[in-house]
């Protein structure tokens, strides 16, 4: 099987048959498989249950594979009557920030395997070398995740609310800027880590939520083991989970009515895969794993807007509120009303740009301080006055 090339859906589906591998776990072992496979941590290493021959797949191609199957273990656990296929298609058509930009071109096709082979490159791959191994810790494990929860949701309801993703979205971010906040040492990248975490729940939403807000939002298995091994990831930036830290984390769980083994176990699960897999994951070749977080996506924001230059700025300058705005940013910090005013305007221009719709995705409001920052910086010299070419 080769996930790269047209027809992998149907030949995966086939191999599974064949092996008499239906795939139905528990929800716990399944998500656990997931876990030890690394695609919740955002580093794929293997294949969910070993259900198909490892043939030297490339990162890109076993994050398609597992989020497939993931896919497949929710349609199976749900029961429903409508094909796998036609099911997937018609969740992510049911989300109006995919239908708007992000699958632009593929929308007027059939519900086929090709087509949501499209979907899945299209989800996955982003854009050509955009998501390397050090990018893909965190924000691919976001976009992904939150998929197969939103997904869960959708064939319970038979549709997907407005801001099911979103919510589950900020509810991850308040909880990772907690366990950053919570460090007792913090590296300067830490310390832009939390800032860029605070700027994209302001501009998310004028008001952040709470703690109390994500116990109360958090209320599926699934999503509740996720929130916790988002924590465990958050704290273990530094490569090591303390004592009060571990607390922290039990706390969580206790908050979130997860038995306290299931916290332990997911303290132990992180330890074990990054120690075990340290050779193949170039992030922990850093001294602090948010420093490749924080470096890499601010490449991939640049690289982005570059990209898109001629078209942003003919946008941009359409816009008139928005350029003021802009321009006042490279003198002061804008208000948080000015703020939200960005964040609103800009998403508008992102629904028109398709590569540039990883920002209005779920786990895309992360780099949206990142594209405000560095927007200014990539426009003509006209557009700041106070700049000295280098």
């Amino acid at each position: 099987m080769n996930p790269s090339a047209n027809g992998w859906i149907k030949k995966l589906l086939k191999e599974i048959s064949s092996k008499q591998k239906d795939l139905k776990p528990s929800e716990t072992d399944f998500y656990n498989a997931l876990k030890s496979s690394g695609f919740i941590y955002g580093s794929n290493i293997s294949v969910i249950f070993n259900c198909i021959d490892n043939k030297d797949f490339t990162e890109e191609e076993l994050s398609k594979i597992n989020l497939f199957l993931a896919f497949y273990f929710i349609h199976q656990q749900a029961n429903k009557p409508e094909d796998l296929i036609s099911s997937i298609i018609s969740f992510y058509k049911s989300i109006d920030d995919y239908k708007l930009s992000f699958f632009e071109g593929l929308l007027g096709e059939k519900k086929s395997a090709g087509f949501l082979e499209d979907m899945i490159n299209k989800r996955v791959h982003i854009d050509d070398n955009l998501i390397t191994k050090n990018f893909n810790f965190f924000i691919t494990n976001a976009l992904l995740f939150i998929d197969v929860l939103g997904y869960q949701e959708y064939l319970k309801n038979n549709t997907i609310g407005e801001n099911y993703l979103k919510q589950m979205e900020a509810s991850i971010e308040t909880i990772v800027l907690i366990a950053f906040e919570g460090k007792k040492e913090k590296s300067k990248y830490d310390e832009s880590l939390i800032k860029l975490f605070e700027s994209s729940l302001r501009y998310q939403s004028k008001d952040t939520l709470s703690y109390d807000d994500v116990v109360k939002n958090i209320e599926t298995t699934l999503g509740k083991h996720y929130i916790i091994d988002m924590a465990c990831m958050a704290y273990w930036s530094d490569k090591i989970i303390d004592i009060e830290e571990r607390k922290l984390l039990i706390k969580l769980g206790d908050d979130l009515h997860i038995n306290q083994l299931v916290v332990i176990n997911s303290i132990a699960d992180i330890n074990i895969f990054y120690h075990l897999h340290k050779k193949k994951i170039a992030l922990l070749s850093s001294k602090n794993m948010f420093q490749s977080f924080y470096d890499n996506s601010s490449k991939m924001v640049i690289k982005l807007i570059k990209r898109n230059s001629k078209r942003l700025l003919n946008e941009l300058r359409e816009s008139k509120e928005l350029m003021v705005l802009l321009t006042k940013s490279t003198t002061r910090a804008l208000s948080e009303e000015e703020q939200k005013k960005v964040q609103d305007q800009l998403l508008d221009i992102m629904k028109s740009i398709p590569s540039l719709a990883i920002f209005i995705l779920p786990g895309g409001a992360i780099l949206l301080p990142l594209f405000i920052k560095f927007i200014p910086k990539m426009l003509p010299s006209a557009f700041d006055e106070n700049r000295i070419e280098e």
